[in-house]
């Protein structure tokens, strides 16, 4: 079980420090937008908010989908290995809890046995979750170095907030939600 919760305590610690703590900080921040400029910088599939002031969380969430697109229609086997991670991490752990449950009712293995069996497909689905983490910062900095060379935003800072907000929305939604609701 140590061997389980040491990685799940990572993993929360480094998406509390690159992402909880960034979007605390930076999410709120009111940013003012080009629209033009952003459609040909990011595409059109990233629609604008319905006015051109948004927070910039808001442009960041915007940014980071966008970049998601452009990845699937570059690279879509990496994206789709992307994306069965996330699958991945969304269905097994509570799967295997339900399993740990049953074996726990009836095979009466002990209830340390079946918090073990949780906690360990719980990092396992951490652990993917974080191996396919970089491919998709690669993406958002590949989006966000055309968003920069358009300079669609007025200020140079609402640009580099957007920018990492977007990074900070992908640490956050890289854990399976059972850890996301921590």
């Amino acid at each position: 079980m140590i061997f389980s919760i040491l990685p799940i305590g990572a993993a929360l610690l480094l998406r509390w420090w690159f992402g909880t703590r960034v979007l605390a900080a930076l999410g709120g921040r009111p940013c003012r937008c080009d629209q033009a400029r952003w459609d040909r910088a990011v595409g059109t599939s990233a629609l604008l908010p319905a006015s051109q002031d948004a927070p910039a969380g808001e442009f960041g969430e915007r940014l980071r989908l966008a970049a998601l697109a452009q990845w699937q229609r570059d690279d879509p086997k990496r994206a789709a290995a992307r994306e069965s991670s996330r699958r991945f991490g969304l269905a097994v752990p509570p799967f295997s809890a339900m399993v740990a449950v049953f074996a726990m009712i009836l095979a009466k293995i002990p209830v340390v046995g079946a918090i073990a069996i949780f906690i360990a497909a719980t990092a396992l689905a951490t652990a993917f979750g974080l191996l396919t983490l970089g491919e998709e910062l690669r993406a958002i900095s590949r989006v966000a170095r055309a968003l920069r060379e358009s300079r669609a935003f007025i200020r140079s800072d609402d640009e580099d907030a957007v920018i990492q907000a977007a990074i900070a929305r992908a640490w956050c939604e890289t854990l399976p939600r059972v850890l996301q609701m921590l």
